[in-house]
């Protein structure tokens, strides 16, 4: 069946966002408010920031009035997230869009003349400020890559044009390609990016999978080169202000703010790519044994090692799932899931237009907003499990520090998501002795929490270094040249265990972590930290659960190496990320002698 609007959806649901503004009326009064409320912090501010007292004062206005800000942003691009072609949600997208560009500008003056005042001055605000001492230290970290007051305020005033090729990319994913219906066994089936990433692409038929890889594929070759030329401008325009700022690689400016030396993410990819290699290409010959396959193929990777255990579950039933597997984060911890589920903080439903994958957005000032495209698969409890993990971090985060330290760093930010998937998986695996069913939980754990995060987002981690080292030495991006990278990453990974069929080079057009710098490289990062940090929660109990939940609190007011650290975690070895890839191995281990027992006994 295809999908409904939007406006047919029941709106149970569906997500609440009037905890964020009651109505677009509302939402556009208070960006006028905002906007003069700027205009008159500009007025007041600019050319006065000589003294440890009016920067602390001046900063406090300014965590009032990013507080508002992030009200403003999450309600434009949440409305627009669930039906991109809603013509409403699209202007008061573009209205807040074009309105913070004037913002930004206006608001450049404060890090440009703190960073123009004596060392000296810059530590007396650190010293004697406990709110605050965060935002300078990181002030002092950017002072050698600060450019002139007013080349910063013209790049403020340019955010929404450098923000287009995002905007673009998601415009042609979600509105302009259209995949009409491929054939299977006689019968025509609705294609689009929802069905297939959603079901289709692990549909148990290989047939209906295979087709709909190839009616998916052969679609999205039709608009790679606009494709291209879009993620090329984006990556050029990294590359330019990198230059400007005096850094020598796209690479080092971009891992700058995450606060990760290069070593660390070099070895992220390194390690994972060589040493987890193997141990995958054996799940995907035991995949093609379970399944009767005669040929194991590219878009064959990510069905179910055995379909009988895909049960179907509703959202209710979901709760109740949800409600056991995180039960051990402690009652104030699980008081956040029921209210996602009481008060609609959850967008479940499947309509038009509707945006992809599944997100968690937290704003300061409220409550979470987490976007699923249900599909009553019980794998669907690992990706709302994931998503709250974000919810309970930034929760926490947001109660215990200022807007200014809440958000931790993106190296370190899916820690607390993946560590929810871990207990919920530790949790399924503790009701049963069923050998068919902790066959079909390890299997997911896999399938799900290991391969989206440690194979798909690090393939495609080392697919954009690769990117970015050719930018670096002077090259654009065009289709064919992506296409080429894309595949050798693929094909270097899985070796001869699965055949890399044509189309699975377009896997970069899917992708829209590419538009958020080196973002995909940080999921097997958190992964990481949460695969030890599960596995002493379980062998442990509540003392490990309260270190965690202080690191939840902590938020970003600490380096990601430093956050890991308060749980025993030491992030400046290879030993956690080689303990992790060998966690997985005994993972694998297990199927294997899983399906033997099984066969044994059929």
């Amino acid at each position: 069946m295809s999908l409904p609007l939007r406006k047919d959806v029941d709106v149970k649901e569906t997500w609440d966002l009037s905890p964020l503004f009651s109505s677009d009326d509302a939402f556009y009064s208070s960006l006028a408010e905002t906007t003069a409320a700027v205009s008159a912090f500009n007025k007041e501010y600019q050319g006065r920031l000589t003294d440890a007292a009016v920067i602390e004062e001046m900063l406090s206005r300014l965590a009032a009035l990013e507080i508002e800000l992030d009200r403003l942003a999450n309600y434009a691009s949440l409305n627009l997230s669930t039906d991109q072609s809603n013509a409403e949600a699209q202007r008061l997208y573009s209205k807040f869009d074009s309105s913070y560009s004037e913002i930004a500008s206006l608001l450049s003056f404060v890090d440009s003349e703190l960073l123009q005042l004596d060392e000296a001055v810059l530590q007396e605000v650190k010293d004697t400020t406990a709110s605050y001492k965060r935002y300078i230290e990181k002030l002092l970290k950017k002072k050698p890559y600060q450019l002139h007051p007013e080349v910063e305020k013209v790049l403020a005033a340019f955010s929404s044009t450098f923000n287009a090729p995002y905007n673009l990319y998601d415009t042609t994913k979600l509105l302009d390609i259209d995949f009409g219906t491929f054939e299977a066994h006689g019968r025509e089936i609705p294609l689009s990016y929802v069905s297939f990433e959603g079901e289709l692409e692990v549909d148990s038929d290989p047939v209906v999978r295979r087709n709909a890889f190839r009616k998916f594929s052969d679609t999205l070759k039709k608009y790679e080169n606009t494709t291209a030329k879009t993620y090329d401008m984006a990556v050029q325009q990294e590359k330019t202000e990198s230059r400007l700022r005096g850094f020598d690689s796209v690479i080092d400016f971009l891992l700058e703010r995450q606060e990760v030396s290069r070593d660390l993410y070099n070895r992220q990819i390194d390690l994972i790519t060589t040493e987890l290699a193997p141990h995958m290409r054996r799940y995907a010959r035991l995949l093609k044994r379970t399944n009767g396959l005669e040929e194991m193929r590219f878009e064959d990777l990510k069905i179910s090692l055995d379909e009988s255990y895909e049960p179907e579950i509703t959202v209710e039933e979901s709760r109740d799932y949800i409600r056991k597997g995180l039960a051990v984060m402690g009652e104030d911890y699980m008081k956040l899931v029921e209210a996602a589920y009481d008060n609609r903080y959850i967008d479940f439903a499947q309509n038009k237009g509707k945006s992809t994958g599944a997100f968690c957005a937290s704003p300061y000032a409220t409550n979470p907003f987490i976007l699923i495209s249900w599909t009553s698969k019980m794998t669907e409890v690992f990706v709302l499990a994931h998503e709250l993990g974000h919810a309970g971090h930034f929760n926490l985060a947001n109660k215990h520090q200022n807007i200014f330290d809440a958000s931790s760093s993106m190296y370190f930010v899916e820690a607390p998501s993946t560590a929810n998937e871990m207990l919920m998986a530790n949790y399924l695996l503790s009701e049963s002795d069923d050998p068919k069913f902790k066959r079909w939980v390890i299997s997911t754990i896999i399938s799900r929490t290991y391969y989206h995060n440690f194979v798909t987002h690090l393939l495609e981690a080392a697919y954009q270094r690769e990117v970015y080292n050719r930018v670096d030495a002077g090259e654009n991006m065009t289709a064919p040249v992506l296409n080429a990278i894309k595949k050798d990453v693929i094909a270097s990974f899985w070796g001869d265990a699965a055949e890399i069929t044509e189309g699975a080079e377009l896997t970069w057009m899917r992708q829209p972590h590419y538009y958020m710098g080196l973002y995909p490289y940080t999921y097997s990062a958190g992964l990481t930290i949460s695969t030890l940090m599960a596995k002493r929660i379980l062998e442990e109990g509540e003392p490990a659960v309260n270190d965690w939940i202080e690191v939840l609190k902590a938020g970003g007011s600490r380096p990601p190496v430093e956050l890991a650290k308060m749980v025993g975690i030491d992030l400046s070895t290879d030993q956690p990320l080689k303990e992790t890839i060998a966690y997985i191995g005994s993972l694998i281990d297990e199927l294997e002698r899983l399906t033997a027992e099984i066969e044994a006994a059929e």
